[in-house]
C-alpha cells in the first residue's frame, strides 16, 4: 500500500504545530525530545513534509498544552467558530516574516520606541 503524501490540511496542522511551539518559546529540540522523536521529524511535521498520525497528533496537543482542535482552527472549509487572541497570534506565527519581526522588537530596548513601532503597525493595519 502506497502512503499518502502531505495535502493542504497536513500542511496547515504542521503550521500550527510550529505556531504553538513557538508561542511557547520552545524549540524544535525540546519538542522533539518531549515527543521521543528528532528534530528533523519535528521540522517535517512543521512543514508538512510527513503527516502527523492521529495518536501523534493528540500526544503534540497534550506536549504544547493545546486541545486538538487547535490544530483545525483556521482549515478552509470547516465551520468557523470565530478568533480568539490565541489563533490570531498562531496565524501571525505562522507567517514567514514573523520571527523577524518578534526577534526585531524583542531587541528594542526602549519603551517609547516599542510604542513607536506598535503605533506604525496600527497605522499600517488602518490603511489596508
Amino acid at each position: 500500500m502506497q502512503k499518502k503524501s502531505p495535502n493542504e490540511i497536513d500542511k496547515h496542522i504542521g503550521s500550527r504545530v510550529r505556531a504553538r511551539r513557538i508561542m511557547l518559546g520552545m524549540s524544535q529540540e525540546k519538542l522533539a525530545g518531549a515527543l521521543g522523536l528528532t528534530f528533523q521529524q519535528v521540522q517535517k511535521y512543521e512543514k508538512g513534509v510527513n503527516r502527523i498520525g492521529a495518536s501523534r497528533l493528540l500526544h503534540i496537543a497534550g506536549v504544547l498544552d493545546v486541545s486538538i482542535e487547535f490544530f483545525f482552527e483556521g482549515v478552509p472549509g470547516l465551520r468557523a467558530g470565530g478568533f480568539s487572541d490565541d489563533s490570531l497570534v498562531a496565524e501571525f506565527l505562522t507567517r514567514s516574516e514573523s520571527d523577524r519581526l518578534v526577534r526585531g522588537f524583542l531587541k528594542l530596548k526602549d519603551d517609547e520606541a516599542r510604542r513607536k513601532v506598535a503605533d506604525l503597525v496600527d497605522w499600517l493595519a488602518s490603511a489596508s
